[in-house]
């Protein structure tokens, strides 16, 4: 890929642990941050207006939801894109849609100190930017300082120690990862592209977004007459415990298993639209027995979430065995719920 230049090879040549850091300040940056050419401070991208804590976005900035959002250790994301003056979206029913040149997909990640209070005070940890440049998508990550009067670029991965309480009242810990520039790509990586992943109709889909945005000429136009494919939100108690599980397994998983994805040898294919049972591990053996698979025979045995691996896999915790591999340290509960419960009631 186009932006990985000299000193991020060098930077990047082995696998360091993460640092373990809180404080981001300008001399601090490291040295292979310092050699890319481009902003080194989130605010010199002129996306937000105003203090930029407040992730107030400029007028050519567009805030968007998603149905189903990636489990990542329960911290809450603020989306945004800016889009090139004059220029539009292309609409796709199954993939991703196709952007102009100069688009800009940002995510910031923050914790509310009390989730049961998210719009009181908060802490941002990190804003990711993907933007298209000369027809690759280029990723870059800034860490807020605890100051939240900037955010730094970093590119070699940093571990942020956090802690909230949670909607039950208890408070919680984790070592939060920022991903290295790698990461990134990994995660993105739909054949040998970086590629955006959630910006598809089916989680765009999302109360009247797309309409607005076909009708303030960010999108250039929906299909007349067919019905625009929705994800359910796994969150949601209304939609079916099927419906609900699959969403959470296409947001978690199928980045990576999908026939163009990293985790295409495993053989399991994620997607929601996918209908083979042997895609989705029913009855299906591991392509590599061993610790990730827990002495457990198939991804899936109907009725029996406790001897399916991809249930194992998911609520583990242990690097060597969890599922997704990047991206969490903790479990998240109620998704593995929802995919126990789906199996359980397999016939």
């Amino acid at each position: 890929m186009r932006f990985f230049i000299i000193a991020l090879s060098i930077a990047f040549s082995g696998c360091q642990p993460a640092k373990q850091e809180t404080v981001v300040v300008e001399e601090e940056l490291p040295a292979a941050s310092r050699n890319i050419a481009g902003p080194l401070k989130l605010s010199e991208h002129s996306i937000f207006v105003g203090l930029l804590k407040n992730l107030r976005p400029a007028s050519n900035v567009h805030p968007y939801e998603i149905n189903s959002p990636l489990f990542s250790d329960y911290a809450f994301k603020k989306r945004m894109i800016r889009m090139p003056a004059g220029k539009q979206m292309k609409y796709d029913d199954r993939e991703v849609f196709d952007f102009p040149e100069g688009t800009v997909l940002i995510k910031s990640f923050y914790y509310p100190a009390d989730f049961r209070k998210p719009e009181a005070e908060r802490r941002l940890l990190e804003t990711r930017l993907l933007t298209l440049k000369n027809g690759a998508w280029e990723p870059l990550t800034y860490i807020w300082n605890d100051k939240q009067t900037e955010a730094f670029l970093e590119v070699a991965g940093r571990s942020l120690s956090v802690s909230w309480i949670h909607s039950d009242g208890q408070r919680r810990d984790v070592a939060y990862s920022v991903p290295d520039v790698n990461q990134c790509r990994g995660c993105h990586l739909k054949g040998q592209r970086v590629m955006p992943i959630g910006t598809s109709a089916r989680q765009l889909n999302h109360d009247n977004q797309l309409a607005n945005w076909q009708g303030t000429g960010l999108l250039a136009e929906l299909p007349h007459g067919g019905a625009i494919p929705k994800l359910v939100s796994y969150e949601d108690p209304g939609s079916s415990i099927t419906d609900r599980a699959r969403a959470w397994l296409e947001v978690n998983c199928a980045h990576c298993h999908r026939p163009d994805g990293q985790g295409k040898t495993s053989g399991l294919h994620l997607a929601v639209d996918v209908t083979a049972a042997l895609a989705l591990g029913v009855g299906k053996a591991p392509v590599a027995a061993g610790k990730g698979s827990g002495g457990r025979r198939f991804g899936i045995v109907p009725g029996k979430p406790d001897e399916s691996i991809i249930v194992f896999r998911i609520e583990s915790t242990d690097p060597g065995i969890m599922m997704p591999e990047m991206g969490r340290k903790l479990a998240h509960t109620e998704g593995v719920a929802l995919v126990r419960q789906w199996i359980l009631e397999m016939k």
